[in-house]
């Protein structure tokens, strides 16, 4: 428990000169966005994923099998548009090499620009989404999350990729003391596990009892509180003396 608790703290308030110094609760923040976002594309976007492409690739099997209530189109055109987001996210760390904090600024950035110009899609459409406002929205989303996720990539911060849970509750399970490890790391992965969760319920709840907009303008909101952020940090970076 002192491990779990231990973890836990260092990850939502981290100590000064630390490795990762502010960036674990930052991406945190993206990790409660991926489940906002992804409780939107699933359950008013025609059964797709913006940010989790396993599953998009999983209900391609399943439509191929002839299963029914899933859109080919939205999980193909999902995984079209994360892959150039992926790509811009990786020619902007590119630009931004040595500067974290600059990179997730630059990449938050974007992904505030993206997910705005989907809250207005959302706004104009209001509470019945017709097939090229859900394309759209797959579009701007997908996108967004295919830069989220490669940024998250390169900043490498251990067990807090924003998007991915597969490899974080293997770790919870695999290096636990019933496995004969540690169990080190379990309380920064159960922070990631819980916001993706979180996120998914306050994203899902926002969609059922309002619209659309709501969840996104939420998103946008975490978003710009990350790029601020970020912002502010790297300003530190490039004092004198750090």
């Amino acid at each position: 428990r002192t491990l779990i608790w231990q973890g836990i703290t260092e990850t939502l308030r981290p100590q000064p000169g630390s490795a990762d110094g502010m960036l674990p609760p930052l991406l945190l923040l993206l990790t409660l966005v991926t489940g906002i976002v992804d409780a939107v594309a699933y359950l008013s976007l025609g059964h797709v994923f913006v940010a989790n492409m396993t599953g998009n690739v999983v209900f391609l099997g399943f439509a191929a099998a002839g299963a029914a209530g899933l859109s080919v189109y939205g999980s193909l055109l999902a995984i079209a548009c994360f892959l150039p987001g992926g790509i811009a996210a990786g020619r902007l760390a590119a630009r931004r090499e040595g500067s974290r904090f600059g990179n997730l600024r630059t990449a938050t950035g974007l992904q505030v620009a993206l997910v705005a110009a989907a809250i207005a899609v959302a706004a104009l459409a209001g509470n019945h989404l017709g097939s090229t406002s859900r394309y759209t929205l797959i579009v701007l989303l997908a996108l967004a999350m295919g830069v989220q996720n490669a940024t998250a990539r390169h900043l490498a911060v251990p067990d807090l990729t924003t998007t991915v849970l597969t490899l974080t509750l293997t770790g919870i399970a695999a290096d636990s003391r019933l496995a004969g490890g540690s169990g080190a790391k379990t309380g920064r992965r159960l922070l990631a596990v819980g916001a993706m969760a979180l996120g998914a319920l306050v994203g899902a709840l926002l969609l059922l009892n309002t619209a659309p907009v709501a969840p996104l303008a939420l998103a946008g909101a975490i978003l710009a509180v990350v790029c601020a952020a970020s912002h502010r940090a790297s300003r530190r970076e490039r004092l004198p003396g750090r």
